[in-house]
């Protein structure tokens, strides 16, 4: 028993295992489990710091494993150069022939897709070569694809970018379906209309493209930015493509902006 009680302290206290699980593991008596409890219990209340270790450790390598998965999304980029920058139907800001396209992943709930709107906004109207691309992607519930579908289907009314900003800038916290309307309706939109056209097949499409493109990039949140020239493609393997994963300010993009332009 002591063997086995000092076993499960060291294992607790590297953070690889809790107590109810080396519990499960052997046949013990409710008496043994709740030694192993105590022992346990007193070691770390004894040694505080053995936690912060762990906690240490357990975050370094959640932030290792996250810069492999950003890497490994830049390199694999190229790969899908024609569905990020060339997918049909894909809903476009700023100028249709700018010689720079910068895609977005985002999702209409996300508080860093939303303090990104000014960046993006700033961008428009200070660099008239850059066209934006919108990639629908929402991923924070049932509302976000709500707004997701409520936006592509305004497309449809040439009104997409309109209904985008308000979205984006509306005061309602969490958003609602009601407060989704009411925006459309103040953009000027048929919300009978827009409701209809959130059902297509052309809505479902677009959306099930964005969602499978984001897999295949191993996306792990919103915002993420894919910046290139407006010319690359899967057959152009030498044409830059930068990826910013998370949310940057103005000085980022523009930087990004200048390193693929030359």
């Amino acid at each position: 028993m002591v063997k086995l009680t000092r076993k499960v302290v060291g294992l607790a206290a590297a953070g690889l295992m809790t107590v109810s699980m080396a519990a499960q593991a052997v046949d013990m008596s409710a008496a043994q489990k709740k030694q192993i409890q105590d022992v346990v219990r007193d070691y770390l209340i004894q040694n505080p710091d053995v936690i912060i270790q762990s906690l240490q450790g357990y975050q370094q390598k959640q932030m290792d494993q996250a810069k492999k998965t950003i890497q490994k999304t830049q390199d694999t980029s190229p790969q899908y150069a024609d569905a990020l920058f060339h997918q049909a139907n894909d809903a476009m800001a700023g100028n249709p022939q700018g010689k720079i396209t910068v895609v977005e992943f985002f999702d209409y709930q996300c508080p860093h897709c939303i303090d990104m709107t000014p960046v993006i906004d700033g961008l428009i109207k200070n660099n008239p070569n850059v066209r934006i691309v919108f990639k629908e992607f929402p991923i924070r519930g049932p509302v976000s694809e709500v707004a997701s579908r409520a936006a592509l289907a305004a497309k449809e009314q040439g009104k997409y970018f309109e209904f985008h900003k308000g979205l984006m800038q509306s005061k309602q916290e969490p958003l609602t379906e009601e407060a989704i309307y009411t925006i459309a309706k103040t953009v000027g939109l048929d919300v009978d209309k827009l409701k209809a056209a959130m059902k297509s097949a052309t809505v479902d499409q677009q959306l099930k493209a964005n969602y499978r493109l984001a897999q295949q990039l191993e996306l792990i949140g919103t915002p993420a930015f894919f910046i290139a020239k407006s010319s690359v493609s899967k057959t152009s393997p030498s044409t830059a493509i930068v990826f910013l994963p998370g949310q940057v300010d103005a000085a980022q993009m523009n930087q990004a902006i200048d390193k693929v332009s030359k």
